[in-house]
């Protein structure tokens, strides 16, 4: 698992954090049984955190039986008969794949070129499958793009622009449990985990010469702890104002959600915030990247 969107465990009663295991490892299941073992490796914390919440407010599978933890466990079949979890994979993939298009033309890579050649099969499946979402997705990745080469400095902006196109496929996932409030919601957490990976990656991205909205206006950057030390209050109030975005529009979602709210509630109002502290504390280290979690540039954390 790799992501942002991560609960506080240690808050997390058992009987929740036994809800979330099976919602993981439902997430794991789903992405091997539609596109093969190897894309199990694009399971993240933000898709199993969209997945409960769609879940929760369409009620479109919520009760399926779980998968008892094991050795090989990846290799068993998916238990939930669920147009969400499949539909989910399907974005998952598709957006593993403009992650990947977008690293190389970043910082162009052999190990970028091997995870795409692995994925190939699975991203090409996905796209005949829902070409809509690889449209929109790639839209969002291309609108990204034009504002790093305009020198955007506005990570929220950028992240909340961004996040608009990302909240489209899932808006459609939901299906009649779509809302302006859950689209919201969703543009507000992509645009919390832009900042913190932004935060999070100052010093590599300086390092490889890629761009990074809070290099571009500091010029005159030294290291990570220098410039955190010289704009900690800014860099806290910015990432504070934009949990608290995230928060507003959960609040409202929550309204809808038939279940899983104890799970929600411990990720939005704990483990975010404390993945964001990580960050501005240069603690983290679960970059929202498949190709940093199969070369172990970032540390992945899990608790399972």
């Amino acid at each position: 698992m790799f992501g942002y969107t991560v609960p506080m465990y240690s808050r997390m009663p058992a009987p929740e954090r036994a809800t979330y295991q099976r919602y993981y490892c439902e997430t794991c299941h789903q992405l091997k049984a539609g596109f093969g073992l190897v894309s199990t490796a694009a399971v993240n914390y933000d898709m199993t955190f969209n997945t409960i919440v769609i879940d929760a407010v369409a009620g479109d599978g919520e009760v399926f039986e779980g998968t008892p933890k094991s050795i090989g466990c990846v290799f068993r079949g998916p238990k939930a008969d669920s147009d969400i979890f499949r539909k989910m994979a399907a974005y998952t993939v598709i957006l593993t794949k403009w992650e990947i298009v977008d690293d190389m033309e970043d910082k162009p890579s052999v190990k970028t070129d091997l995870v795409d050649l692995v994925l190939g099969r699975a991203i090409s499946r996905a796209e005949e499958m829902y070409p809509e979402y690889d449209e929109t997705v790639g839209r969002g990745f291309g609108r990204l793009r034009e504002m790093e080469l305009e020198g955007c400095t506005d990570a929220v902006r950028m992240g909340k622009e961004f996040g608009r196109y990302l909240a489209e496929p899932l808006g459609d996932i939901a299906g009649d449990g779509d809302s302006p409030s859950m689209r919201e919601m969703f543009a507000d957490l992509t645009a919390a985990v832009y900042v913190m990976d932004a935060v999070d990656d100052l010093e590599d991205d300086f390092m490889d010469g890629t761009y990074n909205p809070f290099l571009e206006g500091c010029p005159d950057f030294r290291n990570r702890d220098d410039f955190m030390r010289r704009n900690l209050y800014e860099m806290t109030g910015l990432v504070n104002g934009v949990i608290g975005d995230l928060q507003r529009d959960y609040s409202a979602v929550r309204k809808g959600m038939k279940s899983m709210t104890g799970v929600t509630d411990n990720i939005v109002y704990l483990g975010v915030p404390e993945s964001a502290k990580n960050a501005v504390a240069g603690r983290s280290g679960a970059k929202m990247s498949v190709k940093n979690a199969l070369d172990l540039r970032k540390k992945r954390t899990s608790t399972y």
